[in-house]
């Protein structure tokens, strides 16, 4: 798939975060308050800030940690419809240079990274349930 680097992906954004996501960009000196929400259901999610998420450069439409950046990040356009399966987003406008290879490849990475990040958040609310005993 081909970039524009538009920034339509990194505006408003909800990308989910694993732990592995998160503890990577601490190792390269960001704090984690600073990068990282939580919503009600214990996931993790990018923080925004002027409406795109806290890494993107809106003057330069790059990202600040793209080596390093959250493996949804890496898969996008890739996506999982709720009530279709796995997409590639209709907001990108370069979502027809995604190859059907490409589709199948990124999809069984972004099945097992949401197993991964569901059951992070399940275990993160179990935690924080317990230590309110």
């Amino acid at each position: 798939m081909r970039c524009s680097h538009c920034g339509l992906c990194c505006e408003k954004t909800e990308m989910l975060l694993s732990k592995a996501d998160i503890e990577r960009l601490e190792e390269i000196g960001y704090e984690r308050q600073g990068f990282v929400r939580y919503d009600r259901e214990g996931l993790a999610k990018l923080r925004n800030c002027r409406d795109y998420c806290v890494f993107y450069d809106v003057e330069t439409h790059r990202c600040k940690v793209y080596r390093h950046r959250p493996l949804g990040c890496r898969i996008y356009p890739v996506i999982y419809g709720e009530e279709i399966g796995i997409i590639v987003d209709d907001i990108c406008p370069m979502k027809n240079t995604v190859t059907e290879v490409e589709l199948e490849k990124k999809g069984k990475e972004v099945m097992k990274l949401l197993k991964r990040i569901d059951a992070e958040a399940e275990s993160r609310l179990l935690h924080e349930q317990s230590q309110q005993s």
